[in-house]
């Protein structure tokens, strides 16, 4: 299996940042970042596992989020075929519903919760708690406590102040297993705020001054707490093998530490996640296997170096599996002609903007991070020429833009549909009741059948939360 990221280095400009308009031509590799099973249909149409998209739309409203069941599956499968001595559990921060832990469950992966509301939805589908891991720079003594009464297998230590607090937690003649995450100081990530594997932000243990290292001395103080390995996370949309085989040797060689410090040899190494895919056609790939191959014999050939037994490898994939199996369908509301750039002959150029009846609310991540994603008119054959528009969103915000610049037809009007790839991870899970807008509905599709995971969000579910009048 393929995944593919952004190059290093990629540029991302301000989300309200806009390219001039000029003349696109047609491209045939916009199946790039669509999930495979997708096919094109009669009259402008797509189908996706088998169903079509206007009909879903119709039938559920806009805007609709589908998931590719089998998609999910098949890259479930292949991390597990990739690393096949290693536990795989999928990130539930990207998206997650019943359906969504089920289908982890049943291709054998564990779960990686950082909330709560993760921990207990995934107790509601009867996924195995001993095969969680609980996450998250700043656990709550609630979450905490739910997590030891419902016997998460893993506790990731993210702060001194938690490895007493734990401990307070755990009951007597109980052992609780914990990771203790580390920063090991490597930049990895195509945007600043998603490197997460340096020693200047919120999450780990810095390596580099000692905290690290007397936390582990900490830990092992602590009757209760079972210390059974280190883990690292070094970002998000990580264009290249370097950064994990360069995590590895630090990682061993924190490891190496500990046994010459205190005696104890750690059993397992978890490197999170982080493994990026494609937003728009072609973009670079990094591939599964390449990674599988370079990590692997890395972590066997450092581990020989200090003369460590090989310990149990752990992954967390998130985005990689359930991004490209989503797809997000919006109606155009209106299209407006205006406002002027320099185009590609220096002579002024007018930009379209098509705005939609969805955005940041539903998608938050183009404001945030920058991301351009590639929407397609489906639904209608279109002869009218392509032309760069902004594909814009309903919010009264300037920075609601969910893609800019992307070739659409000319003749782009209110009422078309617009299908956007790439839509599974980190949009309905980040979604927002931003202008008291409802989140959207999910749908999972395959064998040509659509069935609702996720209601839409309601208007009596607005005002059923208000409660001070």
């Amino acid at each position: 299996m393929t995944t593919t990221v952004l190059p290093t280095g990629t540029a991302l400009p301000p989300a309200t940042v806009l390219p001039p308009s000029v003349a696109v031509a047609p491209d045939d590799s916009w199946l790039g970042p669509w999930p495979a099973s997708t096919r094109p249909a009669p009259h402008g149409d797509l189908t996706v596992g088998g169903v079509s998209l206007t009909e879903a739309a119709d039938r559920f409203g806009t805007p609709v989020y589908l998931l590719d069941e089998d998609e999910i599956r098949a890259r479930c499968h292949a991390y597990r075929e990739a690393f096949p001595e290693a536990e795989i559990h999928y990130a539930a921060k990207a998206f997650l519903c019943r359906a969504m832990a089920h289908w982890a469950a049943e291709e054998g992966l564990g779960l990686d919760v950082c909330s709560r509301g993760e921990l207990e939805l995934a107790v509601t589908t009867g996924f195995p708690t001993e095969h969680m891991i609980l996450h998250g720079n700043a656990k709550s003594p609630d979450e905490l406590e739910a997590a030891l009464r419902l016997g998460v297998g893993r506790i990731v230590i993210d702060s001194p102040a938690e490895i007493a607090r734990i401990a307070a937690l755990v009951p007597h003649g109980s052992r609780q297993k914990v990771l203790l995450r580390i920063a090991p100081g490597i930049a990895a990530g195509a945007h600043p705020a998603i490197r997460t594997g340096t020693v200047d932000q919120k999450f780990g243990l810095a390596s580099t001054d000692g905290t690290a290292q007397l936390a582990v001395a900490r830990v092992l103080e602590q009757p209760r707490l079972e210390l059974v390995g280190l883990h690292c996370h070094l970002g998000s949309q990580i264009t290249s093998v370097k950064p994990f085989v360069q995590a590895v040797r630090r990682m061993v060689g924190m490891m190496s530490w500990a046994r010459q410090a205190h005696g104890v040899v750690l059993p397992e190494l978890d490197l999170g996640g982080g493994h990026g895919i494609a937003y728009r056609p072609g973009e670079e790939a990094l591939d599964l296997r390449t990674l599988a191959v370079r990590v692997q014999a890395e972590l066997r050939a450092s581990c020989a170096t200090v003369d460590l037994p090989v310990p149990k490898l752990l992954l967390e994939p998130g985005r990689a599996i359930v991004g490209p199996a989503g797809v997000a369908v919006y109606r155009v509301l209106s299209v407006k002609h205006g406002g002027e750039g320099s185009g590609a002959t220096g002579a002024a150029a007018r930009h379209t903007f098509v705005a939609v009846d969805g955005g940041m609310s539903d998608n938050p991540r183009p404001a945030l991070y920058g991301v351009r994603y590639s929407p397609r008119l489906i639904g209608r054959e279109a002869s009218a020429e392509l032309r760069p528009a902004h594909v814009v969103g309903r919010h009264c915000e300037a920075g609601d833009i969910i893609a800019s610049g992307v070739p659409l037809p000319a003749d782009i009007r209110p009422g078309d549909l617009l299908a956007v790839p790439a839509s599974g991870a980190y949009q309905v899970s980040m979604a927002s009741g931003y202008n008291l807008v409802g989140r959207p509905p999910v749908v999972a599709v395959t064998g040509g059948s659509a069935r609702l995971l996720v209601r839409r969000e309601s208007l009596a579910d607005v005002r059923s939360r208000d409660v001070g009048l």
